[in-house]
């Protein structure tokens, strides 16, 4: 017997094309990339002045008209959908840790210390260019990969990179995401205010607890998260992301029930589910509703809240806060002073950082390595595929744009940083896919049996 889906006109002309359009690896890439052309149009478009001004409209929360937190749209972006983006991050960084690549030091050792190679030499390079003034305050700006775009153009590249390649990226890109937030969380934070501080810390204490003696509500620690430990440090003058990345640890990350366990319970289920009296209507009986709540409940101890949390959240972050991100930062409005900003001290730190300095740490630092026989290459991967990491290791947009606004007060230093990231990025970004697109694979060599004897 064949049993068949039901498809209405939504799925068919909506839903179904939007989950295959988000289901690609290539996708959040591109949509990020598009914000971000987008916003440079409207910065040089005849509507320029109205592109900037959008983002300073101001978004008040408060009691009493005494406002608790006043700010403009520019900075709930950068401090509150971006503490969400973070917390993602904190979901995957915690999920690699506990059973992904990160939990193998012995595989994860050499693109690790190949992405904190490849944060010390930008910052020292850029040092090189800034080292008085408040320009200095830049060196974290060409420090992180930004791995959506650069996990964007190896999948571009399909079946012409090994998936080896593409590993070894993704653990450099979550080193380089760590090393990032432990520069916002100790040099990037304003004057402390130790009240507020105290009361973050008393709210992820409280996140820490309920892991620990079993809540697995994700409503509840997103209040607590959100209303507490957020609110808390975006007072407190350490940067609101932070919050974020520490809201994540505290998620759990384990089942209720094991997988030989789902199975029998959902097969009894199942059983009970076939032997309940249909009622003939398109509505279920109570029985069957009674079983498929018992079903749903299941299948969610079957699933680690961790995994929930940032299998729901991924497609938010990738395909609307990334992109409102680039919308509200990416807008750089060229004029005759273009070519001076381009060629000021930080615009010159920001791309010689990241296409010099990047290269520079992570082939430099994976050579001598390898050279000192202390690690190798995961098999399938060769020298020729370690300088297209190196070369697509320089795009640095979101990343490099958020610690920019953090590292400037004064919008003309923030404007030159901005052209540096562009520049930088998309002349790594192009030339590593190049690179990649035209190196000839290794042929594979096919030993068989007989041939050994």
């Amino acid at each position: 017997m064949k049993y068949r889906l039901k498809i209405t006109p939504i799925d068919k002309w909506v839903i179904n094309p939007v989950n295959r359009f988000i289901g690609k690896s290539t996708t959040g890439g591109i949509v990020l990339f598009l914000a971000a052309v987008v916003a440079l149009i409207l910065a040089n478009s005849p509507w320029k002045e109205a592109y900037h001004h959008f983002w300073e409209h101001k978004f008040s929360l408060g009691f009493d008209n005494k406002y608790l937190l006043d700010q403009d749209l520019h900075h709930w972006i950068n401090d509150g959908l971006m503490a969400v983006f973070f917390f993602v991050v904190g979901l995957e960084l915690k999920r690699e840790i506990i059973g992904g690549e990160l939990s193998n030091p012995k595989k994860a050792f050499l693109p690790v210390a190949a992405g904190f190679g490849g944060m010390i030499f930008p910052a020292l390079i850029y040092l090189l260019f800034n080292s008085t003034g408040e320009a200095q305050n830049g060196w974290g700006i060409p420090m992180a990969t930004d791995i959506a775009f650069a996990l964007g153009v190896l999948f571009l590249l399909g079946d012409r990179v090994p998936t080896s390649l593409k590993l070894f990226l993704t653990v450099l890109a979550i080193a380089d995401d760590i090393g990032a937030v432990l520069v916002i969380a100790f040099f990037y934070t304003s004057d402390i205010s130790f009240t507020s501080l105290i009361i973050g810390t008393a709210f992820l204490l409280l996140l820490i607890i309920s892991n620990l003696v079993g809540v697995r509500n994700t409503i509840y620690y997103g209040i607590l998260g959100i209303g507490g430990l957020w609110m808390a440090f975006l007072l407190s003058g350490v940067h609101a992301t932070i919050a974020g990345v520490l809201a994540a640890f505290t998620i759990p990350a384990n089942v209720k029930i094991d997988e030989i366990g789902f199975s029998e319970k959902m097969k009894m289920y199942l059983e009970k589910f076939k032997k309940a009296d249909p009622n003939g209507v398109p509505t279920v009986t109570p029985e069957q509703l009674h079983i498929l709540e018992d079903m749903r409940t299941l299948s969610k101890q079957a699933m680690t809240p961790l995994q929930r949390l940032e299998h729901g959240l991924h497609p938010v972050v990738t395909f609307i806060i990334m992109p409102i991100f680039a919308l509200a930062n990416a807008g750089v409005t060229l004029s005759s002073e273009t070519a001076t900003t381009t060629s000021s001290y930080v615009a010159i730190g920001v791309i010689f950082g990241l296409l010099i300095g990047k290269f520079i740490g992570i082939v430099g630092v994976t050579s001598l390595f390898l050279k000192l026989k202390l690690a190798s290459l995961p098999e399938g991967m060769n020298y020729k595929h370690l300088i297209g990491v190196g070369l697509l290791a320089s795009i640095g947009f979101t990343m490099s744009l958020f610690v920019a606004n953090l590292a400037f007060d004064n919008n003309e230093l923030i404007q030159q940083a901005k052209i540096g990231i562009l520049i930088a990025s998309l002349t790594g970004g192009t030339i590593g896919y190049l690179y990649l697109y035209f190196i000839k694979p290794k042929a594979t060599i096919i030993i068989k049996e007989s041939d050994i004897h």
